[in-house]
């Protein structure tokens, strides 16, 4: 294999020590990543002995799915290190993280792409097209900008960004990784409705009436509070406790009362209770979110939206106990 005289080999010698085609040498050589020691005097390449080695590393990361910028930097480090060094540097690590990650996002959306085809198989002939229609357009793997934009929207202007991504982490679901078709379609469904115009005739935005007149900082406040009221409201949700005055309302009232200036008491709640029994709602998102997060078969999970209507619901029993003077 190896010529005594020279100690170089022929791309063919190469190709058969290493159990590869020639074509796949030339093209690891015409890359880079696998250096000719040589030319003969006929113009073919000619490689010393730790090509083979070299080449063996070069199939066994493409084999792992590196691309060739990565297969590269990890040769090259290689090189500085040696084969027998202790350590070599991050390189390796680095290619093999990087390529779990794409790995990782590659299985979901095959997941998804899997739980979407079910949807579609297993619906009545004549609702496919629709269906879909529906499901074909969200990415995949899904992307919750959508969402997001949708809430940003809905937020006061001027609100500080901290705040924002505060409240957009517990409003945005995210999406599992191993889907059902209920979560496929539930997640089709909210993408198509964030992406209407918001209002009863897409004319107008569905502002909270709480948004009026208060600035950014004192509605970061009022979210600060009742991001605190809705995981008190959730807890008792999740024990299946029936809407009752308590911690959770009380801290609900409160940040409310900040943002108005004003102090709670029985008037105030009154008052309260009108104003957001008048605001626009957006039960169908809460809904679809709830589909989207809870497990399959399993009793849904308490989202903002469904923890501000149990609360809601603790203010109309309060505010009854309070007229009956109980």
């Amino acid at each position: 294999m190896f010529a005594p005289d020279d100690d170089l080999c022929t791309i063919g010698d190469l190709a058969a020590r290493a159990g590869v085609s020639v074509k796949t040498v030339r093209f690891y050589s015409d890359s880079g990543l696998l250096p000719e020691a040589s030319r003969s005097v006929g113009g073919h390449r000619r490689y010393a002995p730790e090509a083979v080695h070299r080449l063996g590393m070069i199939r066994s990361l493409r084999g792992l799915g590196l691309p060739l910028p990565d297969v590269r930097r990890v040769l090259d480090e290689e090189e500085r290190e040696g084969p027998d060094g202790a350590r070599a540097g991050g390189a390796l690590e680095d290619a093999v993280a990087g390529r779990l990650r794409a790995l990782g996002s590659e299985m979901t959306a095959l997941r998804w792409r899997e739980a979407a085809l079910r949807l579609v198989q297993e619906c009545a002939p004549s609702e496919r097209p629709a269906r879909l229609r529906l499901v074909g357009a969200v990415a995949l793997p899904p992307s919750t900008a959508s969402l997001a934009r949708f809430w940003r929207s809905w937020l006061p202007p001027r609100m500080p960004a901290r705040s924002v991504a505060a409240f957009l982490e517990a409003a945005v679901p995210h999406p599992p990784d191993a889907p059902g078709p209920v979560q496929v379609l539930a997640f089709a469904r909210l993408h198509a409705l964030v992406t209407r115009p918001c209002g009863a005739d897409g004319s107008r935005p569905c502002q909270p009436r709480a948004h009026r007149g208060a600035g950014g900082r004192a509605s970061a406040v009022l979210y600060a509070g009742l991001a605190r009221a809705y995981e008190l409201a959730g807890a008792q949700m999740r024990r299946g406790a029936v809407p009752s005055p308590g911690g959770a309302l009380d801290g609900f009232v409160d940040a409310y009362a900040g943002t108005y200036g004003a102090r709670d008491s029985p008037a105030f709640r009154r008052v309260l209770a009108g104003r957001l029994a008048a605001d626009p709602r957006i039960d169908r998102y809460w809904e679809l979110t709830a589909q989207v997060i809870s497990a399959p078969g399993c009793r849904l999970e308490p989202t903002p939206g469904s923890a501000h209507d149990w609360l809601l619901g603790a203010l109309d029993v309060d505010l009854g106990r309070a007229g009956r003077g109980g």
